[in-house]
């Protein structure tokens, strides 16, 4: 019976143990969206995770859409990653770059002045985010013109290479969480007429050229896809997930990613598991649960639902994780208060056994 304690070859990549590190937004990054040392040893002291699968960075300076986020668009950006890259190579570990464009999901007081947040369709999401100057509701996007789609795609290519360049084992594109890519999928967001948008053929264009690109750039063997049909957050309606992501992932399924990471939102394992069907490769799951995943979700590799378990908040809080599940526990409790911005405190200050 396979285990996540078992060895995995993740399109030629070797990965240690079954057990991921999902992307969790810190905000702790340096000026300029560079990572620190501090980065560098937070990502460390989570080498024994089978794969690390880093915080969203933005693929250009408009893709921003929270304060001190990181970048892959700039040579100090790179440099900053490979510190990263190399500390995590030298603890053993293995690293992914989470390519994220935040689209709609911002504000203007976060980028340099005279941009603007843009999106797919000039529909503004429900909520607000922080800035310097406190809670700000969000805008409505400046829709993106489909030279500028096109220019966006190639944002995506530039980001994956220079992950490659700063030492990365691969990059993981966004597709979840009401994101850029997931406006694109999700009708709520995109009420576009042209061929990016409308037909559920439309709506995914933009999710399979990026892919198409980055792929072609890098490798398929380099390039991950996460996605969370159905999920709202960030205001985003999929009134029909199955029809959109079943036609979505064959077109992945077409390209031999590496691996297909699927966040579950609601009642979706049905889905979940034609997902799985469709694509063939590597299933990455973020399973559904009250709270953070537990050790109970690594049935789920033993069972054959997926190949790789990524844990969130659990692994922010617990940077020995693997050997705690082994063991079911005990575990660190993470510290809601410190998980965005700030110092070491709730960064890389939990303890290990």
């Amino acid at each position: 019976m396979t285990t996540a304690f078992d060895t995995i070859d993740l399109s030629g990549t070797q990965l240690g143990n079954r057990i991921a590190m999902a992307p969790m937004t810190r905000s702790r990054a340096g000026e300029g969206g560079v990572a620190t040392d501090l980065t560098a040893a937070y990502y460390a002291q989570r080498a024994s995770a089978g794969l690390i699968i880093t915080e969203g960075i933005q693929p250009s300076v408009v893709g921003q859409g929270y304060p001190d986020t990181p970048g892959l668009h700039s040579e100090e950006q790179i440099a900053g990653w490979r510190k990263v890259t190399d500390a995590v190579h030298a603890a053993g570990g293995r690293i992914f770059a989470q390519i994220m464009h935040t689209g709609r999901i911002g504000h203007p007081s976060l980028l340099p002045e005279g941009l603007v947040n843009v999106g797919a369709s000039p529909v503004a999401a429900k909520g607000q985010v922080y800035t310097a100057e406190g809670p700000k509701d969000f805008v409505t996007p400046r829709e993106l013109t489909g030279a500028e789609i096109r220019a966006t795609i190639d944002d995506f290519v530039t980001a994956a290479r220079n992950a490659v360049e700063a030492g990365f084992d691969g990059v993981e594109l966004h597709g979840a969480n009401g994101y850029l890519i997931h406006q694109f999928l999700a009708p709520g967001s995109n009420r576009r007429t042209d061929e990016w948008g409308g037909s559920v053929e439309n709506r995914i264009r933009f999710a399979v050229e990026v892919a198409k690109a980055v792929t072609a750039e890098i490798g398929a063997a380099r390039t991950g896809f996460r996605v969370s049909p159905g999920n709202p957050f960030n205001d985003i309606s999929e009134p029909d997930p199955e029809s959109t992501y079943t036609a979505l992932v064959k077109e992945l399924a077409a390209l031999d990613l590496a691996y297909l990471h699927v966040m579950e939102v609601g009642e979706v394992r049905e889905l979940t598991t034609r997902l799985r069907q469709d694509f063939g490769g590597t299933l990455v799951l973020n399973p559904l649960s009250e709270g953070p995943t537990s050790h109970d979700a690594l049935a789920l590799v033993e069972d054959g639902t997926a190949d790789v378990i990524a844990f969130g908040a659990l692994f922010l809080a617990n940077p020995d994780l693997p050997a705690r599940l082994r063991t079911e526990g005990p575990y660190n409790t993470p510290d809601q208060a410190s998980f965005y911005g700030g110092t070491e405190k709730g960064y890389t200050d939990y303890p290990t056994r």
